[in-house]
């Protein structure tokens, strides 16, 4: 079978895009050939890919999006394929990966009311119409049961289209035989001493991660406790007005803002705490990640996965409405009990060697290439 493959950007450190490349690889391991259309690919391109890059200019992005779906199903009419896969909501999908939230429930909920007579609005309204309309056809992928309900309120689509996928966690983010070694190794790497305690937050789109909320909560530890703190920050971002907040809340001694990278997996072994305090979040990936390596999480509850923490009992999920003053005194907690995260993290552990928080490709290939049996 011909597959076509469509997502705005690809580049390494997405979550979605990462996603998009496991299940297409899986679907290729499977005997199919993988097209993709993107505007803009970054890094190294997969062996037997035909990817096709539609170049689609204009100010503002959802006329971008808008250029770039006419050139393709341009495309599409000349090469035929056997089916549509979408990664990002837009008209004449086949199947459609739900790695975003509802943004119908967004513009209702979080917007003003004169928001809806915008460009953008009815742009990314029709869009998302386009796949969840009662009507359509579009079979849908959703690794958020969060997320579900929402749709099902705002579109009223068939809940048969809905497929619920599990998790699909990388296994070279589980905690290896010798992460002990690792682990050491890694901090003496950042000069970490006995003593000192390192936070992670891992993550492209610092402020949607609420990256200012764990500055915050780092500047209001005790000073004994934040003097042996330190925050590495990953992911790819406009790292200036955080740098700014870090500097007028005087904690620069304890901050490192790193760009996206490949080797998260030491992180999360040399780390003593995932902190992951979003404002909005279809899934959280990365608290996953962090469970599998035995890392305990600090998080907050609107993210999709953050239920996985409270089930294995390795960390502390912050309720709704989000309080910095408890984000800040879960932490100052958290720290301060090595006895706790030493139980949460072999709690974490056990949970990852029978839970089912690997197999999101393969599910997502049978719904894929079920359809075309």
């Amino acid at each position: 079978m011909q597959l076509a493959f469509l997502l705005y950007k690809y580049f390494p450190f997405g979550g979605l895009q990462r996603d998009f490349l496991r299940i297409a690889r899986v679907c290729q391991q499977r005997g199919h050939a993988i097209r993709v259309y993107t505007m803009d690919w970054e890094g190294e391109r997969p062996a037997g890919f035909d990817i096709r890059l539609i170049k689609a200019s204009a100010l503002t992005s959802h006329r971008r999006n808008e250029k770039f779906l006419r050139q393709v199903q341009a495309d599409l009419s000349h090469e035929p394929v056997d089916r549509v896969i979408g990664f990002n909501k837009m008209p004449g999908l086949d199947v459609y990966y739900a790695a975003d939230g509802c943004y119908e429930d967004k513009a209702q909920s979080q917007r003003s009311w004169f928001y809806q007579f915008g460009p953008r609005y009815r742009h990314f309204s029709a869009y998302e119409r386009a796949v969840f309309a009662p009507q359509g056809r579009t079979e849908i992928l959703m690794i958020s049961e969060v997320q579900l309900p929402l749709f099902m309120q705002h579109y009223r689509t068939p809940p048969e289209r809905f497929h619920l996928l599990p998790p699909g966690i990388s296994s070279d983010r589980r905690a290896p035989d010798n992460a002990a070694e690792i682990r050491a190794a890694f901090r003496q790497e950042f000069n970490l001493g006995a003593d000192d305690l390192l936070l992670v937050q891992i993550g492209s789109g610092f402020k949607t991660k609420g990256l200012d909320r764990t500055l915050e909560a780092v500047a209001a530890l005790p000073a004994e406790l934040r003097q042996r703190t330190r925050l590495i920050v990953i992911g790819a971002d406009d790292q200036a007005p955080f740098l700014r907040q870090v500097r007028a809340l005087g904690i620069a001694e304890q901050v490192q803002i790193l760009q996206g990278r490949d080797d998260v997996p030491r992180f999360l072994l040399g780390a003593d705490l995932l902190i992951h305090p979003a404002y909005n979040e279809n899934t959280g990936t990365v608290l996953l990640e962090a469970l599998v390596a035995g890392l305990p999480v600090l998080t907050t509850a609107v993210c999709g996965y953050a239920h996985y923490i409270e089930e294995a009992d390795c960390g502390l999920v912050v309720p709704e409405p989000f309080e910095q003053s408890t984000l800040n005194s879960w932490l100052a907690r958290i720290l301060d009990d090595p006895e706790t995260r030493q139980e949460w993290q072999q709690n974490a552990l056990e949970y990852a060697e029978h839970a089912d928080l690997y197999s999101m490709p393969e599910r997502a290939a049978d719904v894929i290439l079920g359809e075309l049996a």
